[in-house]
């Protein structure tokens, strides 16, 4: 896998660097994020052999070599209205949601806040972070490309493999950066506004946790279990728990049912 395999991605970001192998690609792409000349809005960074992703509460996320596809994406802060800076890991999910369903042909959705799912199993994952300066966000997402079923960490996993698809790299990454700078011009010809950008509706739509008995699991270590009824304008989970509704704007969701 090298540049040159990403044509049509390269319509859609200023620069695309393809590496051999990384720990993570999150990690390398915050550590470029200083220089702002090399590294400006959209620049993407990619490989087929990340050793050391991390997901959600810093939890490890490895995958074989060739077997998933890492992806990060750097956002200058400068290109985000800050009303809608939480927006971001749910619009890449929405971008991610709306490639692979373009490719797959089948159920794709989006589990609050960060997995893309075929039916109830995870196909890509997505993690943004803030630079060190806070004038950069970097969204990582992990897609399962080849993995086979043997290969699978979880039984709760699945791949474009699995599926019985072959992935068009180039067309999925084009499609996702695409609508993720697409998502934020809208944003920003809004002021920030989602509603009226339409990202509230599109992001709903897509969203598998609305109408589900959800358990939350907090990053302190409680958890509780209520009826998920939606999302709110700053893009977080509304849930309902003994007749009082709650706002989640961070933790691990589980669907009961």
């Amino acid at each position: 896998m090298s540049t040159a395999d990403f044509p049509l991605t390269a319509a859609h970001t200023p620069r695309i660097t393809v590496v051999e192998s990384a720990g993570s690609t999150n990690a390398d792409l915050l550590a470029h994020s200083a220089d702002e000349a090399a590294w400006p809005h959209l620049s993407l960074l990619l490989t087929d052999d990340q050793r050391s992703g991390r997901g959600r509460l810093d939890r490890s996320w490895q995958a074989p070599a060739g077997a998933s596809l890492a992806l990060s994406v750097l956002l200058r802060s400068t290109e985000i209205p800050e009303p809608a800076r939480g927006w971001v890991p749910l619009i890449a999910g929405l971008a991610m949601t709306e490639s692979i369903a373009a490719q797959l042909g089948t159920a794709v959705s989006m589990k609050w806040p960060n997995d893309v799912l075929v039916g109830d199993k995870k196909v890509c994952g997505i993690l943004a972070e803030l630079s060190a300066s806070g004038d950069a966000i970097v969204v990582g997402g992990g897609v399962n490309t080849a993995m086979t079923a043997e290969q699978a960490p979880v039984e709760t996993a699945t791949s474009f493999a699995m599926q019985g698809k072959p992935v068009h790299l180039d067309l999925l990454v084009s499609h996702y950066v695409g609508r993720i700078a697409a998502e934020l011009d809208s944003l920003r010809e809004c002021d920030g506004d989602a509603v009226a950008s339409g990202l509230l509706g599109r992001f709903t739509a897509v969203c598998s946790t609305i109408g589900k008995v959800v358990t939350i699991h907090l990053p302190g270590g409680t958890s509780y279990t209520g009826d998920a009824i939606g999302i709110d304008t700053d893009g977080r989970l509304q849930v309902v728990v003994d007749g009082e509704t709650r706002t989640v704007s961070a933790g691990d969701v589980v669907h009961v049912r």
